[in-house]
């Protein structure tokens, strides 16, 4: 594994363990050469899918984006990283294990808002806004009516 403070391409691994929800393994490291230490993470990939984009742009599945879109709508709220990280491994695997060598975008991105819509009701309604290209406050508040009267049904959350 490379060094990320001198690029030195040896490490040792120094401590070694599960991540809480079982799905990653958290591996402490030090370089062999300039003695820094970082950590790493290891995640079984079980098959290599290519995202299908609009215009049919292909790309490769980065769970690194995922993580991102969906932290980003966490933000600030009251959702805990390894609510995330949870959200984020059962997307991964849903795709990975779907059968299907491309998913389009459109569907990762479904599984997202299904997923946050049960987790915390805001960081729903911001990946929505993004997601579906909201362009005026008439869209937030159509969008926020629907998601009210959805929680109302369920007992609501969030």
């Amino acid at each position: 594994m490379r060094c990320p403070f001198c690029a030195h391409d040896d490490s040792q691994v120094k401590d070694s363990r599960p991540t809480e929800d079982s799905t990653s393994i958290r591996r402490r490291r030090q370089c062999t050469s300039c003695g820094a230490r970082f950590t790493t993470f290891e995640r079984v990939q079980l098959r290599e899918v290519t995202i299908v984009k609009s215009g049919d742009r292909r790309e490769p599945f980065e769970r690194s984006k995922l993580e991102h879109s969906v932290s980003l709508a966490c933000r600030k709220r009251d959702v805990a990283q390894e609510q995330i990280d949870q959200l984020v491994s059962g997307i991964q695997r849903q795709v990975e294990t779907s059968g299907e060598a491309e998913v389009p975008s459109s569907r990762i991105g479904e599984l997202v808002m299904d997923g946050l819509r049960q987790l915390d009701t805001v960081a729903y309604i911001r990946f929505a806004s993004v997601y579906r290209d909201f362009s005026e406050a008439r869209d937030f508040e159509e969008f926020a009516s629907t998601v009210q009267e959805a929680a109302k049904g369920d007992g609501g959350n969030g």
